[in-house]
């Protein structure tokens, strides 16, 4: 007797949680960007294919393996080790770049625009060239997008950048002498106020408080916070003062070692740390 099996269908496999993300640093870029690698087994080092903003490009393994503890957020996957085709067609980009920037140079200056020209970024498969530029107001490109496609035969954009964020493309030293934090690290800009120098008793001088973006340091909000609580301790400069040698004027706040600079009716000026006048204010304290 023949009996009829029926097979009852397996659901299909559930789709596993992305456990881990690998750091890949594109060749243009500082900072690495963390990237699914799905089934491909990489090492540090490797040169492989990454979709981003501009399109696809060739990056490298900057890390190891780091364990994934929110399955909700989605990463890219890494899409292959790159070929000889892959580098090939990476070349082929960089030279259509440094044509389109050179073009566009000439042309800004040929049309005196008031602009400056600063990346170009070609993506081959949208048959696009986009031009990055900061400037001070609105600027009337129309000319020069007609004198560009024209030459390059693909579609143009120009597209308009704050310098800040073109520092953090860009990349670059501070004048600590370390990479920009913009383009390392940094996650996002905050607000930056000339108070913040002034709490911190910095010269004002723009050479000294200004990034290579020309805008404030973003470091100066780092320890803002600690010199904020930490001033509150401190009289205020030019205030008179009852120091061990007599009355002064306060010339200057030393507020991290928590002392200050007091000009004497001698004209001498003498630094005292901000205990030995409180001692003054309470004699009674040992």
């Amino acid at each position: 007797m023949n009996t009829n099996v029926v097979e009852i269908p397996k659901d299909p496999p559930a789709k596993q949680p992305t456990r881990f993300v690998i750091g890949v640093r594109v060749l243009t870029q500082i900072k690495s960007t963390l990237y699914n690698p799905g089934d491909l087994k990489l090492k540090v080092g490797t040169t492989v294919m990454v979709n981003t903003q501009q399109g696809l490009k060739l990056g490298v393994i900057a890390s190891n393996k780091i364990p994934v503890f929110r399955e909700n957020r989605k990463y890219n996957r890494i899409l292959r080790i790159a070929n000889d085709n892959d580098v090939q067609a990476e070349n082929r980009q960089a030279q259509e770049e440094e044509k389109a920037k050179t073009l566009c140079l000439d042309k800004i200056k040929a049309l005196k625009l008031p602009m400056n020209l600063s990346r170009v970024v070609h993506q081959p498969n949208m048959n696009k060239t986009i031009f990055f530029f900061t400037s001070e107001g609105r600027i009337d490109f129309r000319q020069l997008i007609r004198d560009l496609a024209s030459r390059l035969r693909h579609r143009i954009e120009m597209k308009q950048v704050g310098v800040r964020d073109e520092a953090k493309a860009i990349g670059g030293y501070g004048l600590c002498g370390e990479t920009l934090c913009c383009s390392t690290w940094l996650p996002e800009f905050s607000p930056v106020t000339i108070k913040m120098a002034k709490n911190q008793g910095l010269p004002l001088n723009p050479s000294k408080i200004s990034g290579v973006c020309g805008r404030l340091m973003c470091c100066l909000q780092y320890e803002h916070e600690n010199y904020k609580t930490l001033a509150k301790n401190l009289p205020k400069v030019n205030s008179q003062v009852q120091t061990p040698d007599g009355p002064g004027r306060i010339v200057k706040n030393k507020i991290l070692e928590q002392s200050i600079v007091v000009l004497l009716k001698d004209e001498s000026r003498i630094t005292y740390h901000i205990d030995e006048l409180q001692k003054l204010k309470n004699p009674q304290q040992p």
